[in-house]
């Protein structure tokens, strides 16, 4: 039988096996025009088939079930490929090997509990399942991404009940979205790449405690001994709770309102650092001090979203444009998936000597230093707008404070950029052309670093 939502490629596998035979041999029923794509142990899990009309028979009757019961049940199984659906030889069963991704949606390994529960067998099988939908909450399991080349097919949840209860809180989120003229999927597209963004910024706040002990639990009581893969892979079930408190936040009309005072209603300004959303939204996530970091986010989806709010508020009675759809998401905010930094992170660790990669090379502690010395200099000289005013004694004791401290700091970073570049294989000649300094010089400069 197959499984609501699963893939036409899982339901052949679990029937070879069910036959004792392997995929390979069951597939040669059909006449295959392409290959599946391949990880570097075998074929993709999420790798799909699209059947022509005779294929679809020989796949109902390997299966014993109606070709109705599967139409229903396969996403897939009414899509048509033109290539093997029409011409001389469309009378041959025919498949052709795509994507899940470019079929029906995302795929994700069902629990495998589940699985023996509706078939009597624990066997691995893959659904399309979107991102708000990943929580088996009879068997508290996380279900992952299929599409990524890693052995977990799931991530246990009992120990982060509120993982589970965020499941629960969502079905009544989407709700209020219907009711509010959006799509639930829009509305957790925006939620979760405001808090993936978060998530990005987290490793380096020194006040976020649920996140680590979330990701710990998750990992199977300690993330540290590969910090890096579990952020990767633990990132979705572990800012899952934010993600859905974030959505009802933001279809809230009341935050809405929040955001049109913060922009001075009638009288705009800037919005603030200490505005009164930023503010109650970091307390919606339970965390009262979050408000001032996300509303400086400048490029971020969250004040895209601000925006879009303010600006159909002030544009009442005019026609509505795509930049005034407050859900409208766009590509570049949209946060990496966990296939695409897993592929990233597998390239940085073949790399060698100077060509590494610099997040391989470059401990995540001097990067953070790194950025946060030149956005400390930013801010400096931002404080310098408008400040031309006054005497001159006044102005040039605060144009000069201010480019000063700017200097330093830019100085620092400048220092900390050429010490990990060096450290990391580059010649040291190199370095010092690149900074402007003698070769000599810019030696003598790190060794009083290290010192």
């Amino acid at each position: 039988m197959p499984l609501a939502g699963e893939l036409t490629s899982s339901l052949i596998h679990r029937a070879a096996d069910r036959y004792g035979l392997p995929a390979a041999g069951v597939l040669r029923l059909w006449t295959c025009r392409n290959s599946p794509a391949r990880h570097g142990g075998g074929v993709r899990a999420d790798a799909e088939v699209i059947l022509n009309g005779a294929g679809r028979n020989v796949l109902a009757e390997l299966c014993g079930v109606e070709p109705a019961v599967l139409a229903r049940a396969l996403p897939a199984f009414t899509v048509d490929d033109p290539k093997i659906s029409t011409g001389r030889e469309a009378a041959l069963a025919q498949v052709r090997w795509r994507a899940a991704g470019t079929v029906a949606g995302e795929a994700a390994f069902a629990c495998r509990l589940c699985t023996a529960r509706r078939t009597g067998q624990a066997q691995r099988a893959v659904r399309y399942l979107p991102r708000w939908e990943r929580v088996c909450v009879r068997h508290g399991r996380w279900l992952l991404d299929a599409d990524a080349d890693q052995p977990l097919e799931h991530l246990d949840l009992r120990g982060v009940p509120e993982v589970v209860a965020a499941q629960r809180r969502w079905a009544g989120v989407a709700r209020r979205a219907g009711r509010a003229g959006a799509e639930g999927a829009e509305v957790f597209a925006l939620a979760h790449a405001v808090v993936a963004r978060w998530w990005e910024e987290a490793l380096h706040w020194e006040r976020e405690e649920i996140w680590p002990h979330r990701l710990h639990r998750v990992a199977g009581g300690n993330a540290g001994t590969d910090l890096q893969r579990w952020r990767i892979v633990g990132r979705d079930p572990v800012i899952f709770p934010e993600v859905v408190a974030v959505a009802d936040a933001l279809l809230d009309p009341a935050m809405a309102e929040l955001v049109w005072r913060d922009s001075g209603a009638g009288r705009p300004r800037p919005l603030p650092a200490d505005g009164a959303f930023c503010r109650r939204l970091g307390e919606r996530v339970g965390r009262d001090w979050l408000g001032p970091l996300s509303a400086v986010d400048y490029g971020g989806p969250l004040l895209a979203w601000m925006g879009a709010v303010i600006r159909r508020r002030r544009d009442q009675g005019g026609l509505p444009g795509w930049r005034d759809d407050p859900w409208r998401l766009q590509r570049e905010q949209q946060p990496a998936t966990m296939a695409g930094q897993l592929r990233v992170m597998a390239a940085e660790a073949q790399s060698g000597g100077s060509a590494t990669r610099w997040r391989a090379t470059v401990s995540a502690e001097h990067r953070f230093r790194i950025t946060q010395l030149v956005k400390e200099a930013g801010e400096q000289l931002e404080e310098l707008r408008g400040g031309h005013s006054g005497t001159t004694a006044e102005v040039a004791r605060t144009l000069l404070e201010h480019l000063s401290r700017s200097a330093a700091l830019i100085d620092q970073a400048l220092v900390d950029t050429a010490a990990a570049a060096v450290a990391a294989g580059v010649a040291l000649e190199e370095v010092a052309a690149w900074s402007r300094l003698p070769a000599q010089e810019l030696a003598e400069i790190l060794t009083a670093g290290q010192e």
